[in-house]
């Protein structure tokens, strides 16, 4: 997602007590992040307004939840989604985090004691130019990386409008090795009860496009 330079967003971001922005610092430290660390992890990539990150950590406080994009600009944007959203309802933010990482390189900040309970992928950049396709969040090159963070029983989850990368992510995860669980080319007619719409699922939805949505395990280590 393209968005503007903002000049507020530095400072609020350096303002914020739930932002992090030097991810090489919290390896082997994630859990610790939280005020309670015993509670399981979860991580969204590519967060972008951080709508969906805000909605799931407001209705699953007993859920840490890691809300990660590259750019700063849209964090910002996300921290004052978790702050209205958050704001309305009274509570503090203490299960949620935003983080600046760049996640081709997600593998080198993670230990092994930072496994996460579950990764989210949604809409994110399909990039369906055949060279571009590396840069995928649901590359092989990536759910290698993926599956050394995920705990043992970990699950990633992932949604897309677009067909061309649902039904190449589908081989990728087959490729390497994971299992698909749950796949629908339809969700919104799945009644699935935990699906939380995004601000680009609303959009897509009602301009008619099929929501698409799996949920896979990686290969055992």
């Amino acid at each position: 997602m393209r968005i503007r330079r903002k000049k507020w967003a530095r400072p609020e971001l350096e303002a914020c007590p739930y932002y992090i922005d030097n991810a090489e610092e919290m390896k082997g430290k994630w859990h610790e992040a939280f005020s309670d660390n015993s509670r399981p992890l979860y991580l969204e990539l590519g967060c972008g307004k951080g709508v969906f990150a805000a909605q799931h950590a407001l209705k699953y406080p007993d859920i840490n939840i890691i809300a990660a994009d590259i750019k700063a600009d849209m964090l910002a944007v996300g921290r004052r989604t978790v702050e209205n959203m958050f704001g309305a309802v009274e509570r503090t933010h203490d299960n949620i985090m935003l983080l600046r990482m760049n996640i081709v390189n997600i593998s080198q900040l993670f230990a092994e004691n930072d496994t996460v309970d579950r990764i989210y992928i949604n809409f994110c950049n399909p990039w369906n130019r055949g060279k571009h396709n590396k840069r995928r969040l649901t590359h092989p090159r990536q759910l290698e990386q993926y599956k050394n963070i995920l705990k043992q029983g970990g699950e990633l989850r992932f949604k897309t409008d677009d067909d061309e990368l649902f039904e190449d992510s589908v081989e990728y995860f087959k490729e390497c090795g994971w299992e698909i669980t749950y796949i629908t080319r339809d969700l919104h007619a799945e009644n699935l009860p935990d699906n939380l719409i995004t601000e680009h699922e609303r959009m897509f939805a009602s301009e008619g496009k099929k929501i698409k949505f799996l949920i896979a395990l990686p290969p055992q280590r």
